[in-house]
């Protein structure tokens, strides 16, 4: 079921699941799914969008009861205009009405300035001199912190306010990560490292009951040796992990990720999922979820 611009989230956490990063879990909630939905022909903006949050809809109800959250490729709406961004509402309402949490993923990054209107746009918005103007409502956002912890400050303080949390960018699942994220920096260690002693540090200012933080990080499933690493250095951040199935990760790497406990990584996946089916003639909506109860097994085994 690939064609339209979500991308949803498959984690393992379990019972009492809350809003944010810093989640508690049991079986079965932490594991995300993804879906990288592109129109198959080209049509109207309206057609396109339409078509795109019918498409999310039903990804949602085919694999919502195996996973925790959705996570959602703004990119994929925000081609379509403003109807896109009208298609990406609904596909934040149906989430919410299956019980996930939705992580807008972005990956946005800007001067503290811009940075404080992004948090405004994801979460919960703004008030005008004509009232309040509502924001996405996501649970969560990824974001780019290579300007500097400025950058990050008012998305949290937004996200905070609206108990929502933020995942930073700090070793992703693209290869072309080496080239910056692995480049070794003065005073040693890489710019990876350097990246996760700022979200470890950023973090303790929004620590949760649980003892995890409001703010994570993106760890990517292609590169594990890195992981036990950076879950040393960020031992309150909820890893938001990509990368595994059609990048080629494999969740039987990640068990260092899951030290902090359980509910403190989510695993995401897209086309592992939505193109569960392939060229079958088997109904994609079993496929898709039968995948995604496989996967929630495997990542329980390997969380703890």
């Amino acid at each position: 079921m690939e064609g339209g611009g979500e991308s949803a989230t498959v984690t393992p956490t379990g019972p009492g699941t809350s809003t944010g990063p810093g989640a508690s879990s049991g079986p079965g909630e932490s594991t995300g799914l993804g879906t990288t939905a592109t129109p198959a022909s080209p049509g109207s903006a309206d057609l396109a969008a339409q078509a795109v949050a019918a498409h999310c809809r039903q990804v949602i109800a085919a694999v919502g009861g195996e996973c925790v959250a959705v996570k959602l490729q703004l990119a994929c709406f925000e081609r379509l205009g403003a109807a896109g961004w009208r298609a990406l509402e609904q596909t934040v309402e149906a989430a919410h009405e299956h019980g996930l949490l939705v992580i807008a993923d972005g990956k946005r990054g800007d001067v503290p300035v811009s940075a404080a209107v992004y948090g405004q746009a994801l979460f919960d918005g703004v008030d005008t001199p004509w009232g309040r103007a509502p924001g996405l409502g996501a649970d969560a956002a990824t974001v780019n912190p290579l300007i500097g912890g400025d950058s990050l400050d008012p998305v949290l303080e937004s996200a905070w306010a609206a108990g929502a949390g933020v995942f930073a960018l700090v070793r992703t699942s693209n290869p072309g990560a080496a080239d910056i994220e692995d480049l070794t920096v003065e005073g040693g260690g890489t710019v990876s490292d350097r990246l996760a002693a700022m979200v470890a540090g950023l973090g303790e200012r929004y620590a949760g009951e649980s003892g995890l933080s409001s703010l994570g990080a993106v760890v990517g499933a292609t590169a594990p040796e890195h992981i036990g690493r950076l879950r040393a250095a960020m031992p309150r951040a909820v890893f938001l992990i990509p990368g595994v199935g059609a990048q080629g990760g494999k969740v039987e790497d990640l068990a260092a990720a899951f030290t902090a406990g359980r509910a403190s990584a989510l695993v995401t996946v897209s086309r592992a999922l939505v193109g569960a089916a392939g060229d079958s003639a088997g109904d994609p909506s079993t496929a898709a979820r039968n995948a995604a109860a496989g996967l929630r097994a495997s990542i329980w085994s390997v969380s703890g």
